[in-house]
């Protein structure tokens, strides 16, 4: 028989979260992990010389923002730098960190948000109203730039094709799977040919390297004991929910993913019971999306059943959302261990 979750905690599938085109736009901000991140503070692995040479990469693409305040003098003698700037690599490599650290460099109006957050802008504001209002600003950044729909990558193409006739400066990031030769060089050959015309304006920035997170977390997800869940619940300081994994499920497929960030907005921990592997890939890919957004706010994660990084079955591994999952399962370790 399986425990059922006790009554007296919240329950997640009891939120409802409404965001409007107003109040993502108040999300486009680095995630709370990186809101001081800097050049200075990303820690380089020895053994791939790309991280060190992608911390020298970004300083040059924010030095534009120094050198035009030298005068014209100055102006003349520096080569115009290209408007975008794509990070290419595996997952937990330090990507969000770099493009967190530019974010910072730049002056005034800027944004920085997931690439399902910049199409649910479009889609809450429209098409016009989303390019008003982003127009202008000096960077626009966009984590985990996706090339899994079509129709969205065009959207943004087009999105990004305006703001940088409009003077904006863009940079980029997807995930490659760690230590597959030759996949992050295929990765940045699709990005760059979906975003056609805007390509030749690309820097392309490769970054090697393992997943920082297993550096110091190793082995699987923690998973407990029914009465060793309660109990750490109950030790945490803040806000935690206690639910079924199977309604937890049941509840993301009734709420937009780019709403996900305001279903967790608060939370220090969530509970999930009775944890098992999934059946089918639409459940899965939305439980990746919630768990990038548990991992942008730093939420903690228990649950009871098998350990979570053991969720995603061996041919969902090895198809075509094999990096989302890779990712999500880096994720998954790091936060039911506590390394958050």
């Amino acid at each position: 028989m399986t425990a059922e979750p006790l009554r007296d905690h919240a329950r997640l599938v009891d939120r409802q979260p409404t965001l409007s085109g107003e109040e993502i736009v108040e999300y486009l901000t680095p995630p709370r992990q990186f809101l001081t991140a800097s050049l200075d503070t990303y820690r380089p692995d020895r053994d791939y010389q790309s991280q060190g040479a992608a911390v020298a990469a970004i300083r040059t693409f924010a030095a534009v923002w120094t050198t035009r305040s030298g005068g014209l003098f100055s102006r003349r003698r520096t080569a115009p730098a290209l408007p975008g700037v794509y990070l290419d690599g595996g997952f937990g490599v330090g990507k969000t960190h770099l493009l967190a650290a530019l974010w910072h460099l730049a002056p005034g109006r800027k944004y920085f948000g997931t690439f399902i957050e910049y199409t649910a802008l479009v889609g809450a504001l429209g098409y016009a109203s989303a390019v008003k209002l982003l127009k202008g600003a000096s960077l626009v950044c966009i984590d985990e730039f996706e090339l899994d729909d079509p129709g969205d990558t065009r959207l943004m193409s087009r999105l990004l094709s305006e703001l940088v006739a409009s003077g904006s400066r863009i940079a980029a990031t997807s995930n490659t799977p760690p230590n597959a030769l030759g996949e992050g060089r295929f990765a940045a050959q699709d990005f760059l040919r979906e975003i056609d015309a805007l390509s030749a304006k690309f820097t392309t920035i490769r970054v090697d390297g393992l997943d920082y997170r297993r550096r110091d977390v190793e082995g699987h997800a923690v998973s407990l004991a029914h009465v060793d869940l309660m109990a750490a619940v109950d030790t945490v300081d803040g806000e935690v929910t206690v639910d079924a994994f199977d309604a937890v499920l049941k509840h993301l497929g009734t709420v937009h993913p780019s709403r996900y960030v305001k279903l967790v907005d608060g939370l220090d921990g969530i509970a999930l019971t009775d944890v098992h592997q999934f059946s089918n890939q639409t459940d899965a890919l939305r439980f990746v999306a919630f768990v990038d957004r548990l991992y942008d706010a730093q939420v903690r994660i228990f649950a009871t059943g098998i350990p979570l990084d053991q969720i995603f079955a061996d041919d969902m591994l090895s198809g075509g959302y094999r990096k989302k999952y890779l990712r999500a399962i880096s994720r998954i370790i790091a936060l039911t261990s506590g390394k958050v």
